[in-house]
């Protein structure tokens, strides 16, 4: 294959027109980002060339001869293939049968499974990915996230139909460690040296304009940008997206952190963490830095009360809560790494979800249950946090997913917490509610709000945070003021290449 193109791509669900005469040709051995804000179309894009949703109408060509892709054996037939931001794989089963579900399985004497030629065939796709430290044999639910992308890499490549001549790749990295990013991108480089084409899908700019050569952009369902990557730049890619400018910047604090001690944590241990010592002021934001695994989302679930730990925690001179119940009733907000997961009620309403935690001061006398209170409590943080939905009865798990995280933060804000507990806050989410959701930390530390923040994006912990602190194999290594601060150092101190201050 030498170019696979669609032209005039039309997808509606009832009135709302989702794509309109959407243009997009994908060529061998480039990697083409596809780029736009949550609801742009994306989604409904990767659907419909997986053969998921059938086009309203769409001309599909491959090196220039019509081809039909109405379900997901022609879109197999075609040579496509795809890695979705949620990883498919079957915890419970082998590396090997994982790559091998669905395929045909090797047998012995025509029905018995020849466990032998699928742990070898399974070893060989995985070897074209360079991921021989993987043994087929060993449960997939045992794998780092970065081991899990190569399984699914490897599945795609052990087919015994059409050779895979197109990768579509769905927020590929949202999980992923730096090392596991690096790992993935040589992939992505090697599938292109073959002549593969690749459709890559991701918020991250950054290793967007690293790793793409094309890029289209979707606005509203249409193109509002479609070309070389080195005929545009950062800044015009975002105004693309959003139709307006989005600076490239981090809002600035109007006022200074408050006095006394919101937070005390004293020599704490929890998961992987250990000797973690801080002292947080009324609207102080410190960040959490360190490698994937190094205890960051424990450290914030043992302040919530959510798990087993030592040492110490008060809150506002109290002892710290008891369970993550105990903390909402305290002034403790969370936001959790995994939203869907861990955050909403996907098939809830938004509003039974931004006032879930607020019940019993929503209610009449902590005991009766007063719905019009509860609606216009969340229309209200619906209205705060720039949140788009048809309307607040809507179930969370219709949103994209930046409204989505924007329901988990209006929850967050209900409560006017004194502290906010915040794991990954802009994992997953475009551009523009990106912006929105810096603009909300940003407006909660201005209210005396205090900020407990892990994020693996560097930049964006620089650029909120007053202080961060160096976690290091686990232990801390040090706290440092965020002020002057540049990615390159802070890596290099998350690594131990270089120093580190110690007070806390």
């Amino acid at each position: 294959m030498r170019e696979l193109k669609i032209s005039g791509l039309d997808k509606s669900y009832g009135p709302a027109r989702v794509l309109r005469g959407v243009d997009l040709g994908l060529r061998a051995g480039e990697v083409h980002a596809l780029m736009g804000e949550n609801g742009a179309g994306k989604s409904t894009l990767i659907k419909v060339l997986a053969g998921i949703v059938p086009a309203d109408a769409m001309r599909l060509t491959v090196d220039g001869a019509e081809h039909r892709l109405v379900t997901p054996d022609d879109a197999a037939a075609l040579g496509l293939r795809f890695v979705h931001q949620e990883l498919n794989i079957v915890p419970s089963l082998s590396v090997a049968e994982n790559i091998l579900l669905s395929r045909r399985t090797p047998r012995r004497l025509g029905f018995a499974v020849d466990w032998r030629a699928m742990k070898q065939r399974a070893g060989e796709a995985l070897a074209r990915f360079g991921a021989t430290h993987i043994d087929p044999g060993a449960r997939a639910g045992s794998l780092s996230t970065g081991d899990r992308m190569l399984t699914v890499l490897a599945g795609l490549v052990a087919a015994d139909d059409t050779a895979p001549s197109v990768f579509v790749m769905d927020e590929p990295t949202a999980a992923l460690t730096h090392a596991e990013a690096e790992r993935l991108f040589a992939v992505i480089r090697e599938l292109q040296a073959r002549g593969a084409a690749i459709l890559y899908v991701s918020h991250r700019m950054g290793e967007v304009v690293e790793i793409a050569d094309r890029v289209t952009v979707l606005r509203d369902g249409a193109v509002a940008l479609s070309c070389a990557m080195s005929q545009t730049s950062k800044e015009g890619i975002i105004a693309a997206m959003t139709g307006r400018d989005v600076a490239d910047a981090y809002p600035a604090r109007q006022t200074e952190p408050g006095q006394g001690a919101v937070l005390d944590v004293r020599d704490l241990a929890a998961g992987p963490a250990s000797g973690v010592s801080f002292t947080l002021r009324p609207g102080e934001i410190i960040g959490l830095a360190g490698l994937e695994g190094s205890g960051q989302s424990e450290i914030l679930r043992a302040i919530l009360g959510d798990m087993p730990c030592s040492g110490t925690v008060r809150h506002e001179g109290r002892a710290g809560p008891r369970s993550a119940a105990d903390a909402w009733l305290s002034g403790i907000a969370y936001v959790p790494r995994e939203r869907r997961r861990e955050g909403l009620m996907l098939s809830r309403a938004i509003s039974h979800n931004v006032v879930l935690p607020h019940l019993s001061r929503l209610s009449l006398a902590g005991l009766w249950s007063r719905p019009r209170a509860e609606r216009a409590e969340a229309e209200a943080r619906g209205r705060e946090v720039r949140l788009k939905c048809e309307s607040i009865g809507q179930s969370a798990g219709t949103l994209s997913g930046g409204n989505q995280q924007k329901v988990v933060f209006a929850r967050a804000i209900a409560g006017a917490p004194r502290l906010a507990l915040l794991d990954e806050p802009t994992r997953g989410v475009d551009v523009g509610a990106r912006a929105d959701i810096y603009g909300m930390i940003r407006t909660l530390s201005g209210q005396g709000t205090a900020v407990v923040m892990a994020s693996s994006d560097l930049p964006e912990l620089i650029g909120l945070s007053d202080r961060i602190l160096i976690l290091r194999a686990g232990r801390q290594a040090g706290i440092v003021p965020a002020q002057g601060l540049g990615p390159a150092r802070l890596l290099a101190m998350i690594y131990g290449d270089a120093s580190v201050e110690a007070a806390a």
